[in-house]
């Protein structure tokens, strides 16, 4: 049976941060949040894309309770500022959903490469800040996009940071890769330490948004800009089946912590929303715990009340450099 938004149960009273709200997956996640009853914050880099969504929101959701502030994910000073001005007594929900994906080398304002410093560090850091807001909720829920995309990374420790070289599709299913292992981790330090805390990973399927047009690619020129649309188009699917997954980890009542929603078609590429277990990163706790340590270590954030350690401290060593 098809699972639609339809299909969500009733979220008032739930105060729910979404990032990258301003467009594509996490626009329509926060709008049918927020149609659902939810207090829904808009966690956005642009002020004048933000706004735009959000007036957006409440003229198709009448009613909503939406707010805008501001968080660039390429930035620790500003995720920390984000997370210091949280004004509300608990976060009920986060999902981790800004990212960016096969842009030209970059490195983030503080010297990391861009898809590993914002879809991985960025999303690693905000967690970690807010993590003393969602423990103040009954029950509280992370979901972490990463992507069907992330089964061909060639996970590489030593070169996290493009380090060695840079190769665009490359580092990004491997970021893809670290937010999977990272919501695995996640959910086992919750439970380590007796806390209600549930973490989910999801994965779209092939989605129309602007992640391949907007940000850094605007600046490829007319060409790609043309044939990337073309293919959107043609091959991906409109962006609130994407959402289904997001949504889906972030409402079902019953479901497990530790949950991968993906998509039921061949590949993950489209379909209905289904859990998945078969992933080598799921299982593989040793290099998720080692990245766990290693981002401790770059963005300086910890995540209060969680369990310090689950394996030997010699198997969380990481042998490659820090930012230049």
């Amino acid at each position: 049976m098809s699972w639609t938004p339809d299909s969500i149960p009733d979220q008032s009273g739930r105060l729910v941060v979404v990032t990258g709200a301003n467009s594509g997956i996490g626009y329509v996640t926060a709008r049918e949040l927020a149609r659902r009853g939810a207090h829904v914050v808009l966690a956005c880099r642009n002020r004048e894309r933000g706004r735009d969504a959000v007036e957006r929101l409440r003229a198709e959701v009448p009613g909503a309770r939406t707010e805008l502030r501001m968080l660039d994910l390429a930035d620790v000073k500003s995720i920390r500022g984000f997370a210091e001005g949280w004004s509300h007594d608990r976060l009920d929900l986060l999902v981790n959903n800004a990212g960016v994906a096969m842009v030209p080398f970059s490195r983030t304002a503080d010297g990391f490469e861009s898809q590993f410093g914002i879809n991985h560090l960025g999303t690693f850091a905000l967690t970690g800040l807010l993590m003393p807001h969602l423990l103040a909720a009954a029950d509280p829920r992370v979901v972490t996009v990463s992507s069907e995309g992330q089964r061909f990374a060639r996970f590489d420790m030593t070169n996290l940071n493009a380090e060695h070289r840079y190769r665009a599709a490359f580092a990004y299913v491997q970021s893809k890769r670290a937010n999977l292992y990272f919501a695995m981790e996640l959910q086992r330090r919750a439970d380590a330490a007796g806390l209600r805390l549930r973490s989910m990973a999801v994965a779209p399927g092939l989605t129309r948004s602007n992640v391949l047009t907007g940000g850094a690619h605007s600046t490829r020129g007319r060409v790609y800009g043309v044939l990337t649309r073309l293919l959107l188009n043609v091959a991906f699917r409109p962006t609130p089946e994407g959402a289904k997954t997001s949504l889906y980890a972030s409402t079902v009542p019953d479901l497990p912590g530790g949950s991968y929603v993906v998509p039921d078609g061949p590949f993950q590429l489209r379909g209905e929303p289904v859990l998945r277990n078969r992933e080598r990163a799921i299982q593989d706790a040793s290099t998720a715990h080692r990245l766990w340590v290693l981002s401790e270590q770059l963005t300086g954030v910890r995540h209060a009340g969680l369990a310090e350690s689950l394996l030997p401290h010699d198997d969380a060593e990481w042998t490659g450099r820090s930012p230049s």
